[in-house]
């Protein structure tokens, strides 16, 4: 397995995939609330640990016996693309971003509310705050299922490092100009490319193991 192919694929699903989700929105209302870097260490190393368990899952199921691992993930890649393609074409003009931006306010609202939050907050108590905000969004995400697909299927090294910068990416953007592009992103256009992407690569991965 070349580490490029794990590492170009990662990037690019991840990066699409988190562009307006729930976990972008959640970086994004933090950074008007607190400093944007503690907020940007927060987010980003809860991303690195999901990254990171999930790659081991992947490697844990490739314990099974090749076909089924393969199947699986050609499955899974399909799967997620016509879904999302299905939700594209559903979807009335360019689509809209409010409710992901509704949970991700419920989420902080909820944690602060239960912390009690005073105005002005410790440095760790900020990072800490942005890593459990995002880690518990992310756990189950579609991104996360991606990523345990991709390290079944492709160099597991290659698949972290993609994942984590495409992760970092999203999180930069998020805490710096996060209003400003979340007003100009398209959900239908997003949503209809990162099918088109999930389906190529499941493609891809029916070409390479059963082709």
């Amino acid at each position: 397995m070349n580490p490029l192919t794990g590492f170009t694929a990662a990037l690019l699903l991840i990066t699409l995939s988190e562009l307006g989700d729930k976990t972008f929105f959640i970086g994004m209302i933090l950074a008007t609330r607190h400093p944007r870097r503690w907020v940007f260490l927060g987010v980003t190393a809860a991303l690195f640990l999901m990254t990171v368990l999930s790659v081991l899952i992947g490697q844990v199921a490739t314990l099974l016996p090749p076909v089924v691992v393969n199947g699986l993930t050609v499955v899974l890649f399909l799967g997620f693309g016509l879904k999302l393609l299905y939700d594209a074409l559903r979807m009335k003009g360019a689509g809209s971003l409010e409710d992901e931006q509704i949970a991700a306010m419920e989420a902080v609202e909820a944690l602060e509310k239960r912390e009690q939050a005073a105005a002005v907050r410790t440095t760790p108590g900020v990072v800490l705050e942005a890593f459990t905000l995002t880690f518990v969004a992310e756990w189950g995400d579609r991104t996360q299922l991606a990523t345990i697909a991709l390290a079944a299927a492709q160099h597991p090294v290659g698949v972290v490092l993609g994942a984590t910068l495409g992760h970092a990416i999203c999180a930069a953007i998020a805490v710096i100009c996060g209003k400003l592009v979340a007003g100009c992103i398209s959900e239908r256009w997003l949503t209809l490319i990162g099918g088109l992407l999930f389906i190529l690569f499941g493609i891809i991965a029916a070409i390479e193991h059963f082709g």
